[in-house]
């Protein structure tokens, strides 16, 4: 239920983005603002906006899959349908603001730097989501195959090169660190993850 109703509320506060370029202006991530402005709210808001049609289903539709499982089946499941949805509330919202950290530091001197998305919690999902089935396939480009644990390694590489590398504009190192949060969080909330992960990635072992 929270994955639904946090995916609602991003793509009706992303419609009016697409709108209101002041609501935009004023809600995104701004690392220099934040910093010599004190305004915070930007670390959490900025994840309910994003910059087009494509970036906002991309995402919504990542999480809206991963997110419904790793909400039911490990919070749930394990805590109870009150306290695993706050939880779970608690492991989205954190992962936005945990995964903007990093650019608020790096740039807050840079006032024509801004960022924006759901991406540090959809990371998080994901890597969630592999301490629970790390042998499954996602597929890549909706195309080709991928076992979600080797993804998970690919995915942080990659992210950490980028976020030193790339002038793409995206904000790398808020899925770099959005995916670090998203295992470290479920671990400490639900220690016995570990053992589990360990067994599914010896018994389920495909090669």
């Amino acid at each position: 239920m929270i994955t639904k109703i946090i995916s609602v509320i991003v793509f009706l506060v992303s419609m009016q983005g697409f709108n209101d370029r002041s609501l935009f202006e004023r809600f995104k991530h701004s690392p220099y603002r934040v910093v010599h402005y004190k305004e915070y709210y930007r670390l959490l808001t900025s994840g309910f906006l994003h910059g087009s049609w494509v970036h906002l289903l991309v995402n919504l539709f990542v999480f809206w899959q991963f997110g419904d499982f790793v909400e039911n089946f490990i919070f749930i499941s394990v805590f109870g349908k009150v306290l695993g949805s706050f939880l779970y509330l608690l492991l989205v919202l954190l992962a936005i603001v945990v995964g903007n950290i990093p650019s608020t530091i790096k740039h807050k001197n840079d006032m024509y730097y801004g960022a924006i998305g759901l991406s540090g919690a959809v990371s998080a999902i994901l890597f969630s989501y592999v301490l629970i089935s790390p042998w499954s396939k996602i597929y890549l480009y909706a195309i080709i195959p991928i076992y979600t644990v080797v993804a998970a390694i690919l995915y942080l590489v990659y992210s950490q090169w980028a976020a030193n590398n790339s002038r793409d504009n995206v904000d790398h190192s808020a899925h770099f660190y959005g995916a670090i949060f998203g295992l470290v969080y479920t671990i400490a909330v639900y220690p016995a993850i570990v053992p589990y992960f360990i067994e599914r990635l010896i018994q389920n072992f495909p090669f």
